[in-house]
């Protein structure tokens, strides 16, 4: 197994390549050059595996013999070990025939648990083997960085460097991560928005100099650990509802397109996915995108959903590359005018050819509120505000009532409890490990959008560079 650029340029890598390098040299992003195929055999066999041993089977093909089974499969379980549901990521019924998967019971209440978890390991893991140690930069609407963190803290061969748009996530969300005091674990709150933080650290990554001496990788979903680690529960959501015997969909609430790419990637491996239905705010390129062939965008406006507050969708260039038929020379041309005018458009067959699959939704505030106060009158179920776009999403499509739509449950509700207790009156209460989280104390540094006041910023807390030095 070997992965090559999204952008055509880079030398192609083993995984464990792949997970520390994060983005290509290029500026393109890995994917996999052939997919490991499930048959449906395998999909059978798959049913009553525990999720570890789900995992396993289904990312192993991904390493290439770089991590051995005896290797990873305790890799794998210390990573769940950690989650707060026996089965992981459950399924709920939320009627006749659209289910909730709960992706959100790791320890910070996120779907990104579910991937970084893994990671924090495999980095352990891999820089071990190597003697070698990385410097984490990371960009975050939200949850990304406070799973990364927690995934992270406390590592020998790691520092974590992770800046988040000041006053754009949620009280929680911020808490989480400003307040993990670990000597590795370094906070940002960029002036600026999450687009401004993302191409900050594309920006650090693009400096070769800068990224040889610091030895940077990446925690955000350009890393193709993320997506690895990610596909397996769309694989066990349709496990559970009779694959290979059964198509089914996926409606997935996303930003930055590597949730609902990880599900694209099951399908491309075996998986029987009749439809993804990809939910967005008010935020809604990629919803626009899959109407129109155009990704135009637009200023971000801040919603009740602020992890979908993204106007730059870092992971559809996986799906380019595959729409322009893996020509890494024209997605190379395609986003680097996207990013000098903020457009590109597909051909009508390259959109016909998406929409075979694609259909995009977009949900505003009002019907995002809507949603929530609907399940939880309906069913006393509480929904956090991206969730809901998902299952809004999944209620507006007019795909045939017989095929189940599985909703990805990205957060836990008290993750954002002013939204739910507007939309329903009930404010829902943290889990244990973290009631006590407003009285912690808080460590962060707030920065300008300066690229070379961000460089000076990583490099002073890199122990890679002072060991150098």
């Amino acid at each position: 197994m070997s992965y090559i650029s999204t952008r055509g340029q880079a030398p192609a890598l083993a995984f464990d390549d792949v997970l520390l390098a994060g983005l290509a040299r290029d500026g393109g992003l890995y994917v996999p050059a052939a997919w490991p195929r499930l048959s449906a055999d395998d999909l059978r066999r798959f049913r009553g595996l525990t999720y570890a041993e789900l995992a396993v089977e289904v990312m192993l093909p991904f390493l290439g013999g770089t991590i051995s089974r005896e290797d990873f499969a305790p890799l794998v379980t210390a990573a769940y070990g950690s989650f707060a549901h026996k089965a992981v990521v459950p399924l709920v019924q939320i009627d006749q025939r659209t289910w909730m998967m709960e992706l959100f019971h790791g320890p910070t209440l996120a779907f990104k648990d579910v991937a970084l978890q893994l990671l924090g390991q495999l980095f352990d893991h891999v820089l071990a083997k190597k003697d070698s140690r990385v410097t984490i930069v990371g960009a975050t609407s939200g949850d990304t960085g406070s799973a990364a963190i927690e995934a992270c803290r406390d590592r020998e061969r790691v520092d974590i460097v992770i800046l988040h748009p000041q006053g754009r996530t949620s009280e929680v969300q911020r808490r989480q991560m400003t307040t993990v005091l670990s000597s590795n674990v370094h906070n940002v709150a960029l002036q600026g928005t999450f687009d401004d933080c993302q191409d900050a650290v594309k920006a650090m990554f693009n400096d070769q100099p800068f990224r040889d001496a610091l030895n940077l990788s990446a925690v955000n979903s350009i890393n193709w650990a993320r997506i690895m680690a990610q596909i397996v529960y769309y694989v066990a959501a349709a496990v559970a509802l009779g694959a290979p015997d059964r198509e089914m969909a996926f409606a997935v609430p996303t930003g930055n397109f590597g949730n609902v790419y990880a599900a694209y990637a099951a399908r491309q491996m075996g998986v029987p996915v009749k439809r993804l239905i990809v939910g967005t705010n008010e935020n809604d390129i990629l919803a626009r995108f899959f109407a129109t062939g155009a990704m135009q965008a637009d200023g971000v406006q801040p919603t009740i959903s602020p992890s979908m507050d993204i106007q730059v969708s870092s992971n559809f260039e996986r799906l380019l590359f595959d729409l322009m038929d893996r020509d890494g020379a024209a997605v190379a041309q395609c986003m680097d005018g996207f990013r000098k005018t903020g457009r590109f458009e597909v051909s009508q067959g390259q959109l016909d050819r998406v929409r075979e699959l694609f259909e995009g939704y977009r949900c505003d505030t009002e019907e995002t509120l809507a949603v929530m106060k609907q399940a939880y009158e309906g069913s006393g179920y509480l929904v956090d505000p991206h969730s809901a776009v998902g299952v809004a999403a999944a209620q507006a499509s007019d795909l045939d009532p017989s095929i189940p739509v599985v909703v990805m449950g990205t957060a836990h509700p008290a993750k954002f409890p002013d939204a739910v207790e507007k939309a329903t009156g009930v404010r829902p209460p943290l889990p244990r490990h973290l009631a006590d989280l407003y009285d912690r104390q808080e460590r962060m540094d707030i920065l300008p959008n300066d690229i070379q006041i961000l460089k000076n910023h990583v490099r002073a807390r890199a122990r890679v560079a002072r060991t150098d030095a």
